[in-house]
């Protein structure tokens, strides 16, 4: 009697699901699990504090299942992740809370942003103040009730129905933007839900510590043709330490607010007539020509040639170099003898003309042409904000044109100069994005591959710790990002360094190389300030207005404490202009204590306070801005202290 051999079950082989943390262990389920259970599987405690699970780079629910191995990582409250899945949560809660105290409103899209999430609503009468007492209350309920999230996948023609039982009109029109290879999902919290792609946390009671901040106006996909909206902000931290840290920095925002200090201090002001355009003030525009010459001076010394290009030119030239296609809509035109020209967005075309004036040999280079470039775009007049968004600017910007065995030195150089004058002006805390390849872009990959390549050295070559910025790369190059830390934490991106292939040879751009042949220069495109008004407007925020005596329009202010000083103040008022300082004299026969207020309101660095003492006596009483101390100083002594801390960094 014969039987037949069953083959032996390989027990080497894992069946199942392999779950791979990041730490390299891994976790092996005979089932697809869920991101609960993986957390449980590691530790009970994870399981509690887990808010989402992120599944082969993809964030999802906690209660979905992973179908297949993959590489994982658990999100809990710490991490970066958390905070945008935490306002988007917060932001649902706010709709429902909306929705159950203002009965007939529509919810249109309701996203987290930088700083926290909004909620757009139609709704016939405007929300109030009281109103978001009402619905933060609200809100607090739902959130204490700790409703669970929960994902459905729905057809689409179920989600038409019921959106349209509710009148939801808004909701039928996304859902008709919703491409049809795109899966339709609503997020159920209870008996509210929404349209929503996910992910969210396990329940509602995770959210921590929000506050609505304010309420605006919006129309409906952003065009001023469609209905108009009411958009109510508001924010969410995973604690309230965190909220009321938050909190404190929007009063010094608002404290600081470059706008309110513009008109204080008499710098600048905007107005219809030209939107998005500056009126620069004698103080404002002292204040700029500081700024500008330090960066002037601090350029001239590491070898680069000023020049001047003009702000019409043919539209040919957008067209060849690509930027009419890429930022057309973004452009100013005009017609004028039957031609079409643009007023310059941009200077790099314009270098790479007076660069091809000259045959160059590679003898010749680098070559870094700099220029205080007037540009002008067409921002959206909804975006336009103080001087710090505006449609005409100058840009501080260089090119250096390169061999590419030079691109490593060159960009080292730019960022020894870059931080250099970023310390001057009192930034210390800079971080840097690497920007890569955009989706839509000109040149060949492997141009950009030598691009990338060449820049990631840079970077390495200049010590810099880098966060990788996918995608958002120049149509024409890889770029570095430099980013300021100001005195209240917020981040403003200011300077670029820009590797570019592309442009060279769409402008035919070249010079003589060793072997006599011609040779397309690299063109490193870089800028430190970036906009010369919205840097200037981060400078008045990060000082508050107080700025250092060198950069102040107004450095010293001579005042009297009687009239009969009148004669010694103008003396001097002489001495200090002698030396170079920027002086005012307030001879009014106010009292002293106001006038030292009302200049103390202008940040004014340095009074000099004179009488008939301090005349006989030839001496000053010097006042700093910010404190109440007075130093007695005789007049040589005081002036030279005014000019020792008038000097420029660079002086």
């Amino acid at each position: 009697m014969s039987s037949a051999v069953q083959p032996r079950e390989d027990l080497s082989r894992p069946s199942g699901v392999t779950i791979t943390l990041p730490d390299g262990a891994t976790r092996s389920f005979d089932h697809a699990p869920t991101g609960l259970e993986v957390a449980a599987a590691i530790a009970k405690s994870l399981a509690k504090s887990a808010l989402a699970i992120e599944v082969e780079g993809e964030l999802r629910d906690l209660d979905r299942p992973i179908e297949g191995d993959a590489r994982v990582r658990l999100i809990r409250a710490q991490d970066p992740e958390a905070l945008g899945l935490l306002r988007h949560d917060c932001a649902h809660v706010m709709a429902e809370a909306v929705q159950s105290l203002f009965p007939g409103t529509q919810v249109t899209i309701g996203p987290a942003i930088a700083n926290g999430f909004y909620y757009d609503f139609h709704r016939e009468q405007p929300f109030s103040t009281d109103d978001l007492a009402r619905i933060e209350a609200r809100m607090a309920e739902i959130i204490k009730a700790n409703k669970p999230f929960r994902r459905e996948e729905v057809s689409r023609e179920e989600a038409r129905r019921r959106f349209a039982a509710m009148g939801e009109t808004f909701k039928l029109e996304i859902l008709d933007a919703i491409p049809e290879d795109q899966a339709v999902t609503l997020y159920h919290q209870d008996g509210w839900f929404d349209l929503c792609r996910g992910p969210h946390a396990p329940t509602t009671g995770r959210i921590g510590a929000f506050k609505l901040t304010k309420v605006a106006g919006a129309y409906w996909r952003g065009d001023s043709r469609n209905p108009q909206l009411q958009r109510i902000y508001g924010t969410a931290f995973p604690d309230k330490a965190q909220l009321d840290a938050y909190l404190h920095q929007l009063e010094e925002a608002e404290r600081r607010d470059h706008r309110r200090l513009g008109r204080e201090m008499d710098l600048f002001h905007v107005q219809e007539e030209a939107p998005g355009a500056v009126f620069w003030h004698h103080k404002g525009w002292t204040l700029w020509r500081e700024v500008e010459n330090y960066v002037r001076r601090r350029t001239a010394a590491e070898g680069y040639m000023e020049v001047k290009t003009p702000q019409l030119v043919d539209k040919s030239l957008w067209e060849r170099s690509g930027h009419a296609d890429k930022f057309g809509s973004d452009m100013f035109f005009l017609e004028a003898e039957k031609r079409t020209f643009a007023i310059k967005p941009m200077n790099c075309p314009c270098h790479v003309q007076i660069f091809n004036q000259s045959l160059h040999s590679y003898r010749d280079l680098p070559l870094r042409m700099a220029e205080f470039g007037s540009c002008h775009r067409n921002e959206p007049s909804g975006a336009l904000h103080g001087i710090m968004r505006v449609r005409a600017f100058t840009q501080d910007d260089a090119h250096i044109f390169c061999t590419p065995e030079q691109i490593t030195a060159e960009s080292v150089a730019f960022v020894e100069l870059l931080r250099r004058v970023y310390r001057d002006f009192g930034f210390t805390d800079v971080r840097v994005k690497f920007s890569d390849r955009p989706p839509v872009r000109a040149g060949e990959d492997a141009v950009w591959d030598q691009a990338e390549s060449a820049l990631w050295e840079a970077v390495k070559a200049a010590g810099l710790e880098c966060t990788l910025n996918p995608g958002e790369g120049a149509f024409y190059g890889p770029k570095l990002e430099f980013v300021l830390r100001d005195a209240i934490g917020r981040d403003w991106q200011c300077g670029t360094l820009q590797v570019d292939f592309v442009l060279p040879e769409r402008l035919d751009a070249a010079y003589v190389g060793a072997d006599g042949q011609k040779h397309r220069p690299v063109m490193l495109h870089r800028a430190i300030l970036g906009s010369l008004e919205r840097f200037i407007g981060v400078l008045i925020e990060h000082y508050a207005g107080r700025m250092p005596v060198w950069l102040a329009p107004v450095q010293v202010v001579v005042a009297t404490i009687t009239n009969e000083a009148d004669g010694y103040a103008a003396e001097v008022v002489e001495r200090l202009k002698a030396a170079g300082i920027r002086v005012e004299a307030d001879l009014r026969s106010d009292k002293i204590g106001y006038k030292v207020r009302e200049h103390a309101l202008q940040k004014v660095p340095l009074l000099l306070a004179v009488g008939g003492r301090e005349a006989a006596e030839r001496t000053v009483s010097l006042r700093r801005l910010g404190s109440k101390d007075q130093q007695s100083l005789s007049l040589d002594e005081a002036v030279a202290l005014c000019q020792r801390e008038s000097l420029a960094p660079d002086a």
